[in-house]
């Protein structure tokens, strides 16, 4: 009932309209055709809604369906020719007619006999052609004008039209060969065509002006006809001297004239700059080829005249177009214009289609087309539906109209099947040239011409909507010079060529030179004249300017704001809250953070932006000012008050600063210089906006108002930190309100931050329900946030207000639930990358128990579990690596399919390995202990395929869901390729385990591989997760050596149990070195040149390495002399590479460069270690408290922990000293001066062999004290004992010390280490002592002693403590005696050195 109210009110509309145009027509039969016209619609319409009724009622009725289609169509018959009856159409109708049968005159088999000269009829065809070009273009601008007008444009356009086919014609008969001639009849066809689709689009124009792409398509049109003039005079005119060449620049001048009639619509894609830069090129390309015009005609040099016309108009086309485009940005570029949008297709690119179909379609039935041509007419079809299937599956997804996105798709459907029949068709005509192949074809064509034609071009234009640009008064005036300048340089240049055409028939003509040299003074004021219109009105340098005005009052007035409010007479604002002053300042500062990258992007390479973005920065300024200032006047603090002023007046700073650096880049790319400046501007501005907000948000947050962070938050809702936010402000609500306000300001930022990653999230989910599903639920947490927030500002404001606190303990409980929820929606969307996380964990763990099995192969314990052999697992290892195989092919191509069949593959992949490492270490445990190698080279392959897994997986993650030309996709394919190769290895390995004769060859191979792979991983970009040290780097080099001697004994012995060996110690040694190598070059305080050489001599020392394992691998297969003589100079090759790893470890040190296995090293870095643990165990023995009761042994573990620290360190000093000292024993017994046999062998013998003696001495103080420190951590003794054995530790490293100085050079560097070392741990033992002692007399202070008040008693207790004391004195006595007697015992067998030394 609805589309019946809509229709009768539509039919009552028609019919007042049809009685209109009537009673306004002069003509009484038009008058009258109008309305019946208009009556048979009437009709038409009502047996429409009948039919339409009558099928309501019967739905499934196939007849009434069928009526009612035919009354529709019959409907819009009678609305076309209602149309047509308008003033105006009849007229264009009656051209297309008389165009039509004019053109009736092309399809006759013999052209009439030639009644002209050749001259003649190229004569009246240049006439012709120009008066039919000028009359398209009288058509086009009627079009927009009267009905009247259109009718008198047409009528002599299609006499035009006539007069125009009589001259082709005519020159048509002057062809010398029938080729030539079927040639220009054929252009002539091309004309005729553009000519009817000339008039109709100016037929649909004028009916109705507004419709979507109307101009577009009539400018199109009219250069269509332009074009095919032109083809038509090129081929027509050859004989008169620089015509040909004049009249095509004429024409192309003239059909690019209509660039400067509309201004709002883009030219080109060029920029302002590239159009300053292009108009500068062709005005200079222009001078050039006007000085060769004049000096040609001169010489009477007709080709190089022509040359320079055809320079010349085509510099002229540039100049006009980029004078179009620049005064298009000139206006798009007021900040008063407004912007429009582009449609959903390209109606230019729809009708060159067409029209490039429909001509394709006529060559293919044309029977003169010869087989070349109708396979290129094929090529053509096929490219141009495929273009308009891809834009309107294209437009399908961009519109949002269900209706479009259906007849979108309908029609690429039909355009595709008709254009597959026509090429069936088209492959049996290229097989057999018959007419009934040709018939056929030509049925095809007729349902893709009418799909392209009625189904794409009419209708799609309909749906296009595009929106043009509308400029304002000042946009267009600022238009007016350019325009001006370049019309006056086409007018000029027209007159100027047409004269060199007749300068070029008659050279020798006074006059006509002048009139030339008077054209060509204008051309060259004109482009003068559009160079500077161009330079002058630069789009944003007027509101730059404006804007630092405006800026730099606003810095004014804010600078008299502050000396007010110094001298404290700013006046306060009542007018206003203060909560509302600081909302209006807080989004006027985010309205301008939010201008900073745009006007950094404008001012960088879009002109055309930087007037409206610099003009809505300035619009902030004010509100900016009276906010602040008001602000500023509610504060009571001073200090308050100059900071919001100060913070002010920066921003100005920053956006004056910003200003200056945009006006100063004008939007230009290639104005680098400008861009740092610019970028340096927009980082100032948005600190003074992060400053200025911070101090908004701690104010608000102060005074509980929550206004700004609501409405940041509603901002953020509509274009996993919040979860600890929300879980602070429970606690906070009951602990400390008052620190509530800093909580909401960082539910604000974590949720901004959350919905920007939700919003990607969104929209790169795999389906549009999870995509809906994330939006959604990010925007239920935002609703959350905001009533958490609201009650956070309402709970500060009432701290004692339980009922508030209640409820925000209730919306905090919210926040987290919808944060839950979020949670699982993203988990949701991306089921395949965390079951790639989870897979790559899982191989992780994998590769690590390899290691482990690896090491027990390698020790020898690994056995199998029962009696089997290998051969019991070969085929299961077999089929399992198949099934791996398998999975990797499903995993590579998950990475292009749905998340679901990626977390399939993924999860299978990881479930395979698995069970194929399993029957891989089965049939390794199963070859027995007795042969380890064996077993060892069996899992290294089972490891390589595990790392390539987890490489593959990894690069998989990176992957999904990219495009396929995408850098990650390279990644996958290569990983892939390394997979495969590493699981055929294993096959491989797995066939060649039991054959002793080429296992060790199957092994080095494998070797060899694994090295190139992990040189693939060392030559990549990546920076490693931790680094090292050059001494573990100087460490792993060593491992080469060995590694490089095992290799060529191997070669030369040829066995394949050395070859085997060989390949396991050089995989690791390989793998080991470089990945030091990597670590340590990577180390923060190695530089760039001493860590390009690492890196280049790591890859240097493998690819020789390698190179050596191959040729190991060819002495195996020939082992000939020859052959294992070349091994040595390998090996040399790789021992000099080795040399330059170990020079390059010793520049990464610098000058402090040791040799990490020398012993003194060693023992310089223990001492100095045990000195920091003896440091840490005197801090920890000061800070406890006596006991007043034994302790139980936990309770004090830390303390016990550092001295045994301290122990452990001091001991392996030692150790690494008694090398040296034995060494330098040795050498002292060769000389002579120590006796190798003790003097006295029954005596203690401490000092009997020198430097060892003192060093053990050393070890047993280190265990006395780890063994006091233990007994009074437990109670069990007390600090006197814990202070002896310190004491014994720095005296016994004193005389070790001593010792090692005995016969050495005293000023040798070492020995200042060991020294410095050695008085390290003497003052940390001192501490201890002391700390020791501390404890024991704070411990002494803390006895009470408990006097009796009894007389009696309290005698007694004083003689008990005196007789205590009195056997205290003895002992000591007795204890200092023994001490002396062992000294005077142990000096006896001292050495004269040391004696010496120590007196």
């Amino acid at each position: 009932s609805k589309l019946n109210l809509e229709t009768a009110q539509a039919l009552r509309t028609l019919a007042q309209a049809a009685r209109g145009v009537a009673a306004s027509t002069v003509e009484p039969q038009a008058a009258a055709a109008m309305l019946d016209s208009a009556c048979h619609v009437m009709e038409g319409s009502a047996m429409l809604i009948h039919e339409a009724d009558q099928a309501l009622v019967c739905p499934g009725d196939a007849e009434s369906q069928q009526r009612l289609a035919q009354v529709a169509k019959a409907v819009s018959h009678s609305l076309n020719n209602c149309v047509n009856c308008l003033p105006g159409q009849k007229d264009v109708d009656m051209a297309l007619r008389s165009i039509g049968e004019a053109s009736k005159k092309l399809l006759v088999e013999n052209l009439p006999p030639c009644s002209k000269s050749f001259q003649e009829a190229q004569t009246d065809l240049n006439h012709t052609a120009a008066e039919l070009n000028h009359s398209a273009g009288d058509v086009v601008q009627s079009s927009r004008g009267s009905s009247n007008q259109l009718a008198v444009a047409s009528g002599k356009f299609s006499q035009d039209f006539d007069e125009f086919l009589d001259a082709g014609i005519e020159m048509a008969g002057h062809t010398q060969s029938k080729d030539d001639q079927i040639q220009v009849i054929g252009n002539l066809k091309n004309i005729s065509m553009a000519s009817s689709k000339l008039l109709l689009a100016a037929k649909s124009l004028s009916v109705d002006p507004g419709a979507a792409n109307a101009k577009n398509l009539l400018a199109a049109a009219a250069r269509a006809v332009t074009e095919s003039i032109n083809q038509l005079i090129t081929l027509c005119t050859q004989q008169a001297p620089g015509q040909k060449e004049c009249d095509n620049a004429l024409r192309e001048l003239e059909a690019v004239r209509g660039m400067l009639d509309n201004p709002n619509e883009p030219v080109s894609d060029l920029s302002y700059f590239d159009c300053i830069e292009s108009v500068m090129e062709n005005s200079k390309v222009l001078g050039e080829s006007m000085a060769g015009i004049s000096q040609h005609c001169k010489m009477g040099n007709v080709p190089a005249f022509g040359d320079c016309v055809g320079v010349a108009s085509k510099a002229l086309c540039g100049l006009t177009e980029a004078a179009g485009q620049a005064s298009y940005l000139v206006g798009v570029s007021d900040p008063n214009s407004q912007s429009g949008h582009q449609g959903l297709v390209d109606p230019i690119q729809f009708a060159r289609a067409n029209q490039a179909i429909q001509m394709a379609c006529q060559n293919l039935v044309d029977p003169a087309s010869s087989p070349s041509q109708v396979l290129s007419a094929a090529t053509i079809v096929a490219k141009h539906t495929s273009a308009l299937c891809n834009a309107c599956r294209l437009a399908s997804s961009k519109t949002a109209n269900p209706v479009a996105r259906r007849h979108f798709v309908q029609s690429a459907k039909e355009v595709a099947n008709t254009t597959a029949n026509l090429v069936k068709t088209i492959k049996a005509l290229d097989g057999d040239f018959s007419d009934e192949n040709r018939e056929r074809c030509r049925v095809a064509t007729t349902p893709l011409i009418e799909a392209v034609c009625n189904k794409i071009t009419k209708e799609h234009c309909k749906l296009n909507c595009i929106k043009h640009i509308s400029f304002q008064s000042q946009g267009s005036a600022a238009q007016e010079p350019i325009l001006r300048s370049a019309r006056s340089m086409l007018d000029s240049s027209t007159h100027l060529l047409e004269t060199a055409r007749s300068l070029i028939l008659n050279p020798k003509d006074p006059p006509t030179w002048s009139i030339l040299a008077g054209h060509s003074r204008t051309v060259s004021d004109s482009i003068k004249s559009l160079i500077t219109s161009i330079r002058d009105k630069a789009p944003g340098q007027r509101e730059c300017d404006q804007s630092i005005d405006s800026m730099n009052k606003s810095i004014r007035d804010i600078e008299q704001v502050s000396l007010a409010a110094v001298s404290q007479s700013l006046p306060r604002r009542d007018d206003i809250s203060m909560e509302a002053l600081q909302e209006q300042l807080t989004s006027a500062v985010q309205e301008i953070g939010h201008l900073i990258d745009p006007i950094s992007t404008a001012a960088r390479g879009e002109a055309a932006q930087l007037g409206h973005k610099v003009t809505q920065l300035a619009s902030y300024f004010e509100p900016v000012i009276v906010a602040s200032v008001g602000l500023a006047s509610k504060h009571a603090d001073h200090q308050q008050q100059m900071n919001i002023l100060d913070q002010t007046k920066t921003l100005f700073e920053s956006a004056l600063q910003m200003l200056y650096a945009a006006k100063e880049g004008g939007g230009n790319p290639k104005a680098s210089h400008t861009h740092d400046a610019i970028a340096e501007a927009a980082q100032l501005m948005k600190e003074a906006v992060d400053d200025i907000m911070v101090t908004l948000n701690e104010a608000a947050s102060e005074g509980g108002m929550v206004g700004g962070m609501v409405e940041s938050i509603w901002m953020t809702i509509f274009p996993n930190p919040l979860l600890i936010s929300g879980d602070q402000g429970m606690t906070k609500s009951v602990t400390c309100p008052e620190e509530l306000g800093g909580l909401a300001s960082q539910v604000t930022v974590d949720y901004s931050q959350l919905a920007q990653q939700g919003r990607l999230a969104a929209a790169t989910a795999e389906s549009e329900e999870v995509g809906s599903q994330i939006k959604t639920r990010v925007q239920e947490l935002g609703h959350s946030c905001i009533y958490l927030v609201q009650k956070a500002g309402a709970l500060q404001m009432s701290p004692t207000d339980s009922f508030t606190k209640r409820e925000l303990i209730e919306y905090a409980r919210a926040v987290t639930e919808k944060v839950s929820m979020v949670l699982s929606a993203l988990q949701a969307g991306n089921k395949g990358t965390q079951a790639c996380i989870t897979a790559a964990s899982s191989v992780s763990g994998i590769i690590a128990d390899l290691d482990t099995t690896i090491m027990f192969a390698s020790a020898g314990t690994l056995n199998a579990e029962n009696e089997e052999s290998f051969a019991d697992h070969r085929e299961n290892i077999l089929k399992t690596a198949k099934a791996l195989v398998e999975d990797t092919k499903l995993l590579v191509s998950g990475a292009a399919s749905s998340q679901d069949k990626l977390a399939q593959a993924a999860q299978s992949s990881a479930k395979t390995i698995t069970q194929l490492t399993d029957v891989v270490k089965l049939g390794a445990a199963s070859m027995g202990s007795e042969d380890p190698e064996t077993q060892v080279v069996l899992i290294n392959a089972i490891r390589d395929v595990a790392k390539a897994l987890a490489e593959l997986i990894s690069a998989t993650k990176c992957a999904a869901g990219k495009a396929a030309d995408d850098p990650s996709m390279y990644q996958l394919k290569s990983a892939a390729k390394v997979m495969v190769t590493n699981v055929t290895s294993l096959l491989k390995t797995v066939k060649a385990v039991e054959d002793e004769a080429t296992r060790g060859t199957r092994a080095l191979e494998a070797t060899i591989e694994c090295i190139k792979q992990e040189l693939t991983v060392f030559q990549s970009k990546d920076v490693p997760e931790k680094s090292t040290t050059p001494e573990e780097f100087i460490r792993m080099t060593k491992g080469i050596t060995v590694a490089t001697a095992k290799a060529v004994a191997a070669g030369n012995s040829a066995q394949q149990e050395d070859v085997i060996s060989t390949a396991n110690l050089s995989r690791k040694a390989i793998s080991d070195m470089l990945t030091t190598c990597k670590q340590a070059a990577y180390h923060p305080e190695v530089g760039e040149d001493v860590r390009s050489k690492a890196l280049l001599y790591g890859i240097e020392c493998t690819t020789g390495y390698t190179d050596l394992l191959e040729h190991v691998l060819l002495v195996l297969q020939k082992p000939t002399a020859e052959q294992k003589q070349q091994l040595v100079a390998l090996s040399k090759k790789v021992a000099g590479s080795v040399t330059e790893l170990i020079q390059t470890a010793e520049a990464m040190k610098g000058s402090e460069w040791v040799d990490p296995e020398d012993p003194t090293v060693i023992a310089e870095t223990e001492l100095l270690g045990a000195a920091a643990s003896i440091e840490a165990a005197a801090k920890k023995l000061e800070q406890l408290k006596p006991r007043a009761k034994p302790k139980q042994a936990d309770e004090s573990l830390d303390f016990e922990e550092q001295i045994l620290e301290a122990a452990k360190s001091i001991a392996a000093a030692t150790s690494a000293l008694v090398k040296s000292a034995s060494a330098a024993q040795r050498e002292l017994v060769a000389q002579g001066k120590v006796g190798s046999i003790p003097a006295n062998a029954v005596d203690d013998g401490q000092w009997s062999q020198g430097l060892i003696s003192a060093a053990r001495m050393v070890a047993a103080a280190t265990s006395s004290l780890c063994e006091a420190a233990n007994a009074s951590v437990q109670g069990h003794a007390s600090e006197e004992k814990l202070i002896s054995s310190a004491k014994q530790v720095a005296a016994s490293t004193a005389q070790l010390l001593v010792a090692c100085k005995v016969k050495a050079n005293q000023d040798s560097e070492a020995m200042r280490r060991l020294q410095a070392a050695g008085n390290a741990v003497k003052r940390a033992s001192d501490n201890l002592v002391k700390a020791a002692q501390k404890a024991a007399f704070d411990k002494a202070e803390d006895n009470s002693v408990v006097v009796k008040t009894k007389f009696v008693g309290g005698i007694a207790q004083i003689i008990a403590a005196q007789e205590e004391m009195l056997r205290k004195e003895r002992e000591l006595e007795e204890a200092r005696k023994k001490l002396a007697h062992i000294r005077q015992q142990q000096y006896k067998f001292l050495p004269s050195e040391l004696r010496e030394d120590q007196s």
